[in-house]
C-alpha cells in the first residue's frame, strides 16, 4: 500500500479531519469510512491515490455483479469514495463510465394494521414501548426517536422536533396526544433526578459539533439531556466520558421479538411503525403532501409508493371473481 510522507497524516486521521469539519453525522463518517477501506482492499491495498475511475467503477460494478447489493447501497459506497477523492485527497474523480448498476426491487413497504401496531407496542416494556409508540404515533425514523433531547418536545404546541434527520434536515411532526402525559412525567423525574447532582459531578450528555464550545455547560442542563439516554457511558470524539442515547439495535432487537410473540406472519421490523403511520393518515384522509412534510420526503415521489400499499388505484375496480 502506498506509504504517506513523513510527517503527513494517515489517511484515516485526514478523513476523519475532513468529515468532521463538515458536520456529517457520526453514522455517516463510518459508513463511508467502511466503504473506503472495503474499495483498498478489494484492489490489494493499494493506495486510493495510486488509483482512478477507472478503479473506482471496477469496484462499484463488483458490488452489483458480485455482491449483488441493492441501488441504494451502490450509492452510498459511489459517495463515500466521491468523498474521498474530492475532500481528502483533493483529486475529485472526473466521469465514471461503463459502471454496471445495481437494479433497484419494485417492492412495497411492510406495513401493519392498527391493531397489529397497538399489540406489538403493548408487548414491549419501557423505554421500548415509548420509543415504538413515537415511531407510529409520529412517523419517526428509530434513530430520531431514540436520539429526542427534553428540548425537542413541545408541550404547548402538540409538536415534536426532529433534528438532523435523514439528509441532515430538521422538521417538525405530531406530538401523539395520548403520549403527553409520560413524557411529561419523565421530564418530571429526570429534573429532578438532574437537580440532585451537584453540576460538577453531573455525567455530561454528548452534543453535536462545537456546541460544546459555544455553550460550555449545556451538556449538564436539563434541556439538552436525552429523553431515552444510554444506562452507560462511552468517549466522546474529543475523548470525553459522556452518556449518549439508547442504542437502536436494542430498540430493533426489542420490537423484532415483540413481532414473533404477537404471532405476526409479516417481515415487520422497528421502520414498519413509520411505514404504517403514514398508510394509517391516509386512510383516515389526510392529504399526501401533509403526510410527505410530516415524513420529512423531499421527493413527493416517495410518499406516493403508500397510495399503492393501500391500492388506491384499484378504487371501483371489482374482481371478476364472483361477478
Amino acid at each position: 500500500m502506498h506509504k504517506e510522507s513523513a510527517g503527513q497524516p494517515r489517511l484515516r486521521d485526514q478523513f476523519r479531519n475532513a468529515i468532521r469539519v463538515r458536520h456529517y453525522s457520526i453514522r455517516t463518517e463510518k459508513t463511508y469510512w467502511y466503504w473506503i477501506r472495503y474499495f483498498i482492499r478489494f484492489h490489494k491495498l493499494k493506495h486510493p491515490l495510486t488509483m482512478a475511475e477507472q478503479d473506482v467503477s471496477a469496484f462499484l460494478t463488483w458490488l452489483a455483479t458480485e455482491r449483488d447489493v441493492a441501488a441504494a447501497t451502490q450509492n452510498q459506497a459511489l459517495n463515500a469514495l466521491v468523498f474521498l477523492y474530492r475532500h481528502v485527497l483533493e483529486r475529485p474523480l472526473g466521469e465514471i463510465d461503463g459502471i454496471t448498476r445495481a437494479k433497484k426491487p419494485a417492492r412495497l413497504p411492510t406495513v401493519l394494521t392498527h391493531q397489529e401496531a397497538m399489540t406489538v407496542i403493548s408487548l414491549l416494556s419501557t423505554p421500548h414501548r415509548l420509543i415504538a409508540a413515537l415511531m407510529y404515533g409520529a412517523g419517526m425514523r428509530v434513530t430520531e426517536a431514540a436520539r429526542l433531547r427534553v428540548k425537542d418536545v413541545d408541550f404547548a404546541n402538540n409538536v415534536i422536533t426532529v433534528r438532523g434527520g435523514k439528509g441532515a434536515k430538521d422538521r417538525t411532526t405530531l406530538l401523539p396526544q395520548v403520549l403527553a402525559p409520560e413524557l411529561q412525567a419523565m421530564i418530571t423525574q429526570l429534573t429532578a433526578l438532574l437537580n440532585s447532582i451537584p453540576p460538577e459531578q453531573r455525567v455530561p450528555v454528548s452534543l453535536p459539533f462545537a456546541l460544546k464550545r459555544k455553550y460550555p455547560f449545556a451538556d449538564i442542563s436539563i434541556q439538552w439531556q436525552w429523553l431515552f439516554p444510554s444506562l452507560s457511558v462511552c468517549r466522546d470524539r474529543e475523548g470525553r466520558w459522556v452518556r449518549h442515547h439508547l442504542h437502536v439495535s436494542s430498540v430493533q432487537k426489542a420490537v423484532k421479538q415483540a413481532v414473533r410473540n404477537a404471532g405476526i406472519n409479516k417481515p415487520a421490523t422497528s421502520h414498519t411503525f413509520r411505514h404504517t403511520f403514514a398508510t394509517q393518515l391516509l386512510l383516515n384522509g389526510t392529504d399526501i403532501r401533509t403526510v410527505q412534510e410530516l415524513l420529512g420526503h423531499s421527493d413527493l415521489k416517495t410518499t406516493q409508493i403508500y397510495t399503492h400499499v393501500l391500492g388506491q388505484g384499484f378504487a371501483g375496480v371489482k374482481s371478476p371473481l364472483g361477478a
